[in-house]
Formats: C-alpha cells, sequence, structure tokens
C-alpha cells in the first residue's frame, strides 16, 4: 500500500480494529475511523462519530481516502431491537460499498466472518471453495452476514474492487469484550468459573490469534485478489484440546466437567425467554449452543500462498494470551 493513501476503518475501536490501527499508525499511515461514541482521537487518526446508517457520514469519512477497511458489525448474541443485524451488517455494508464505490477507491477489504461458510462435517477440513452445506444458519448475525456475503459477487460484477477476509474464532490480547469471546472463555476457566466442556469438548474449531488477524487485514489489502476471500485464523483444535492448552501453559491441571448438550441448551433457552420478556442480555443464547455443537475445521492455506500470512502456533498464541491475562 502507498503510505501516502489516507484509509477509512469502520469498526476502529473494535477488537480486531483496535489492533490494525495501531499497526497502520505505526506504519506511517493518516486514518479516518468512524465511532458509535467519540473517545479521544490520538495522532495520525481523526475520528467520525456516527454509524452505518448515515451515507453522508460514510462520505465524508471517506472523502480523500485511498483505502476503506470496513469491520464494523453487529455481532452479539443478543438485540433489544431484533432488526439491528439486518441495519448494521446488511443495510450498513450496502451503504459502506456503495459510498466507496461512488468516490471510486482503489481498494476496499470487507471482514465477514467464518461462519458464512457453515459448518465442516466430522473430519472435513474447509476452505474458501466448500459449498455451504445447509440453508439454516443458528444465529442472526450468521444469517445476516451470509446474506451480505452472497450479494458480493453482483457488487464486484459491478465493479466496487473488493476483498474479503473471513477471521475464524479470534483470541488474544486487546479489548476485552462479547469480540473476544474466547479469551474470556479461557480467564473464566483459568479461574474455575468455567470448568465446563460442552458436547464433551469434542467438537472442533480454529483459532485466530488477533495480532495474526489484523496483519491478514494489512495483507489482504496489500496482496489480496479482486473478488477474492481469504480465511485469516489458525490451528483447528477441539475444546478440550484449547484447555488442555491452557492448562500446560501454565503448568497446572484444573478441574473439567464434560457435559452433553442438553443442560446448556435449556439455560440458554432461559436466558433467551428473560431477554424476550425481561431486556436481561443472555449470558449464552440457543443459537450460540448450537454453533458449538457442530465443527469449524477450516484451512488457512489459501492466505498463506497468495498473502504471505503466517499465523502463529496455537500453542504461543494462547501463551502470550495467558500472559496478558496476568496483567489483570
Amino acid at each position: 500500500m502507498d503510505v501516502t493513501g489516507k484509509i477509512f476503518i469502520t469498526g476502529v475501536t473494535g477488537f480486531i480494529g483496535s489492533v490494525l490501527l495501531e499497526k497502520l499508525i505505526r506504519r506511517g499511515f493518516s486514518v479516518k475511523g468512524l465511532v458509535r461514541r467519540l473517545p479521544e482521537s490520538g495522532q495520525n487518526i481523526e475520528l467520525i462519530c456516527g454509524d452505518l446508517t448515515d451515507k453522508e457520514l460514510l462520505r465524508h469519512g471517506m472523502k480523500d481516502c485511498r483505502y476503506v477497511f470496513h469491520l464494523a458489525a453487529y455481532a452479539k448474541n443478543w438485540s433489544p431491537d431484533p432488526t439491528a443485524y439486518e441495519k448494521i451488517n446488511i443495510e450498513g455494508t450496502r451503504n459502506v460499498f456503495a459510498v466507496a464505490q461512488e468516490l471510486g477507491v482503489a481498494r476496499i477489504v470487507w471482514t465477514s466472518t467464518i461462519v458464512t461458510l457453515g459448518p465442516t462435517p466430522p473430519g472435513v477440513i474447509g476452505n474458501e471453495a466448500m459449498p455451504r452445506m445447509t440453508e439454516n444458519c443458528f444465529t442472526e448475525y450468521e444469517r445476516s452476514k451470509t446474506i451480505m456475503e452472497h450479494e458480493t459477487t453482483q457488487w464486484i460484477e459491478n465493479g466496487l474492487p473488493l476483498v474479503i477476509v473471513n477471521p475464524t474464532r479470534v483470541y488474544g490480547p486487546g479489548l476485552f469484550s462479547e469480540s473476544n469471546t474466547v479469551s474470556k472463555l479461557i480467564n473464566d476457566y483459568r479461574h474455575g468459573r468455567f470448568p465446563f466442556l460442552l458436547n464433551r469438548g469434542a467438537n472442533i474449531g480454529n483459532y485466530g490469534f488477533v495480532d495474526d488477524v489484523a496483519e491478514g487485514h494489512l495483507l489482504a489489502m496489500e496482496h489480496g485478489k479482486i473478488g477474492e476471500k481469504y480465511i485469516l485464523g489458525g490451528e483447528n483444535v477441539s475444546l478440550d484440546e484449547l484447555f488442555r492448552t491452557v492448562d500446560r501453559v501454565d503448568g497446572k491441571k484444573r478441574f473439567q466437567w464434560k457435559i452433553y448438550w442438553v443442560v446448556p441448551m435449556l439455560a440458554a433457552m432461559f436466558f433467551q425467554w428473560r431477554a424476550n420478556y425481561f431486556g436481561v442480555y443472555p449470558a449464552i443464547t440457543p443459537g450460540w449452543v448450537r454453533t458449538f455443537l457442530v465443527d469449524w475445521a477450516f484451512s488457512c492455506d489459501k492466505a498463506k500462498k497468495e498473502l504471505g500470512y503466517s499465523p502463529l502456533s496455537f500453542e504461543e498464541g494462547i501463551r502470550k494470551t495467558c500472559q496478558w491475562l496476568d496483567t489483570f
């Protein structure tokens, strides 16, 4: 990327976005970021307060920008406004694409998600070319992102210089929020608050260290092919292996309770009911539980070959995460 080209980022204060911002600032880029609430602005960054529904604000943000990273999304388990997923993840993304095309940006990298590719059959490692095995979606977040990813074909055919990245389960140091669920899970496990191995810990997920995933965004902007998608993650491990890796890094063995799906599903149904009727945010939802009852095993080989993506080993990523958690 040309360091003189100004960059516009949505989701700049999010988990991945904040790490990406640090990388861009260190490399000398001038950045404009869209935020919902206005914190203090830092060196080489101009913050714009608003949201994705305001196309005029997006025009102001993207003006004079050569590159766009679109990371903002509504990714929570539940919303008191059932239309939030459609407003932000579908209509908001359409607004970003339309304004970027109108202003003639050189390239836009959009952060999708691994869940748009769907779960993988047992023993199968998926990739970007794998057809989705089911039309059903576990969550509204998954549904909204899947709809929008299907729509990108038309945008690309109409000339939008779009590269798509699909992060897996991202973890590591940084924002301690729902976007960093894996790190929160590790923290709870280390403190004895979550010893549970859902479905006996057998199901596989792909885990990407946040610094690697943010670097992958930069590589996609620099080397990604227009119209292509790239999985950004790391190694495929089970929940049981995740916890055993934490124990190995810490040098201690913790109690684990291997449970079947019915107990967390009943709890999730209660939390969902309470949220719908009383507005109490649910710790887990039925869709969240169903997501962890299937495998999400994927390969990052395409990103490695075409982008130069080089993720940390899972054990090293867990070690860095535990060292960070020790600072709390």
